[in-house]
């Protein structure tokens, strides 16, 4: 059997290191970026993905978006890692270049896997979530911080989607962290986004890396809130807890500890001193963030379903502010999510 056509898109810090980790495995991916020095620059001098342990250098086959429309052959797998807030023209942009027995998969924040399966089909969707930390700062070069060893992602058909081959995207992810299987892969999803709403955007807030927030008198509870409040909107939405990130179901068994618990498990496994996350890297490149698709979701579910969520209320007006260029990143800024709890 022939090696699958595979498609990454979106080769920014994560996109970069899969499509590394993949090409270095001695598959051949096409690694599809809208950034034109980036392309320019994995062309001439291939990625570096640099991680606290080792180094990677590959020059893998590189296409920026606007050569997409020269594509003569369909792909057999794509795994799109654009911004949330890019999935629908972008899964728009690759769909007719997907082979018709193909496989999408949205290996991204939020909950997207909807998006995917709106514009590919469901016989043809994958759902994903990606626990992965990396940066990028210069065209080309992406620092790790998580490598294979500390890299976790789950996969999942939707309900109507192409049963037993969620494996063929996990084997693929595989060459890059620990892959989990899961029936409910929407609730999982759910689940991620649970932890996106605790520390994301929250510590973008204050302006500081992930750990040094941690450590700031008041935080935490910030971040619980947010996170039970998301925790809440999932349950009122029907979606079970699930015990992502490697916790065992012995772990999420109290409702009342979940966030607190997975929290710690984020910390312990997945953040590295300096690490910022990739709402405050946006922020720091004058770039709008994922905000709405992450506490602002769990706002807008809310409202849905009756479930009051006036943290992450406080988190999404904190951050559009931010955006709007009324106010900068600041620890001052804990006052006002703290005031929200009540």
């Amino acid at each position: 059997m022939s090696e699958p056509r595979i498609a990454v898109l979106g080769a920014g810090a994560n996109g970069a290191s899969i499509g590394a980790d993949l090409t270095a495995a001695g598959l051949d991916p096409v690694l599809i970026e809208q950034w034109p020095s980036h392309v320019e620059r994995m062309r001439t001098d291939g990625i570096r993905i640099i991680t606290p342990d080792s180094e990677l250098h590959v020059r893998p086959r590189v296409m920026h978006l606007c050569e997409v429309a020269e594509l003569k052959q369909p792909f057999d797998v794509v795994l799109m890692l654009m911004k949330a807030y890019d999935s629908r023209w972008a899964a728009e942009l690759i769909r007719p270049y997907l082979a018709a027995d193909g496989l999408m998969a949205g290996v991204q924040n939020g909950m997207t896997a909807g998006v995917v399966e709106d514009v590919v089909g469901a016989s043809r969707t994958i759902g994903t979530v990606i626990e992965c930390s990396a940066t990028m700062d210069e065209p080309g070069v992406v620092h790790r911080h998580t490598g294979v060893d500390r890299s976790w992602f789950a996969v999942g058909e939707l309900p109507g989607g192409p049963a037993g081959r969620a494996e063929e995207v996990a084997a693929l992810l595989r060459h890059s962290g620990t892959v989990q299987h899961f029936g409910d892969i929407e609730a999982a999803k759910w689940m991620k986004l649970v932890s996106n709403s605790t520390l994301l955007v929250t510590s973008a807030i204050l302006g500081l890396p992930m750990l040094d927030a941690l450590h700031t008198p008041g935080y935490r509870e910030v971040m619980v809130a947010a996170g039970n409040e998301a925790l809440a909107v999932g349950a009122a939405a029907g979606h079970p807890v699930l015990p992502i990130f490697g916790l065992t179901p012995d772990e999420i068994a109290d409702p009342d500890r979940v966030v607190e618990i997975m929290t710690d498990k984020l910390f312990t496994g997945f953040v590295v001193p300096g690490a910022t996350t990739t709402v405050l890297q946006d922020w720091v490149k004058g770039r709008h963030s994922e905000v709405d698709d992450l506490n602002g979701h769990v706002v807008a579910r809310g409202a849905e379903l009756g479930v009051p969520t006036p943290v992450n209320a406080a988190v999404v007006e904190l951050a559009h502010a931010i955006e709007r260029g009324e106010l900068q990143p600041s620890p001052a800024h804990l006052d006002a999510m703290s005031r929200a709890r009540g």
